[in-house]
Order: C-alpha cells, then structure tokens, then sequence
C-alpha cells in the first residue's frame, strides 16, 4: 500500500498541528512514527482501523490523538501542546495484519512507510 503523509509544518510551542495520512488501499492497522536527527525511530501512536483501538507513547499521551477515516482511507494524527522535543520527520505506517490486543508502536513491525513530513516545533 502507498501512503502520502501531509500537515507538516512550523508551529511554536503549545500550538498545534494536525496530520493526514492517506492510503491507497484499506489497512487494518497504521501507526505514526517520528525521527529527530541523530535519534532512532520511535512509535507515537497507532490504530486498528476497524475498531479504533489505539495504542501512544508515553511521551506523547494526552496531547496527541490518532483517527481515522475509513471511507477516506486516512489516518489523521492530532498534535498539541507540542513541545519543542516533539521536532522530527513524522512518518506514518501500515501494516497488514493484527498484532496483538493493542496496535504496536514497534518501527520493525510496519511493512509500508510514506515519504514523511517535518514537524518544527520552536
């Protein structure tokens, strides 16, 4: 499956961003991930599209929501009270099957990737 990453973009801390993530075809589960230079791959949040259980990092709970759009095929990533750690390429992921009761956040589980998107937080 293809994935087009938009929203990125420049904000100060405590704004807000929100990022699109659209799919050419139906995943059952699709994460966002995030790299800062210098830094590995981290999970920030996923979802099992059918049944909307999610799954976030710690460093990013209760500020960011994931959702999804079904008929769109997209997966949406809520950001806010961004914070100036929160600066990276985000990418978002897909994955064919199920992985447990919760969505993984683990980068070498994901089969497809999109381009990504840079988020500045300052």
């Amino acid at each position: 499956v293809q994935l087009v990453e938009s929203g990125g973009g420049s904000v100060q801390a405590g704004g807000s961003l929100r990022l699109s993530c659209a799919a050419s075809g139906y995943t059952p589960c699709m994460g966002w991930f995030r790299q800062a230079p210098g830094k590995e791959r981290e999970g920030v949040a996923s979802v099992y599209t059918g049944t909307g259980r999610t799954n976030y990092a710690d460093s990013v709970m209760g500020r960011f929501t994931i959702s999804q759009d079904n008929a769109k095929k997209t997966v949406y990533l809520q950001m806010t009270s961004l914070k100036a750690e929160d600066t990276a390429m985000y990418y978002c992921a897909a994955r064919a099957n199920f992985m447990g009761a919760r969505p993984p956040l683990t980068f070498g589980t994901y089969s497809d990737w999109g381009q990504g998107t840079q988020v500045t937080v300052s």
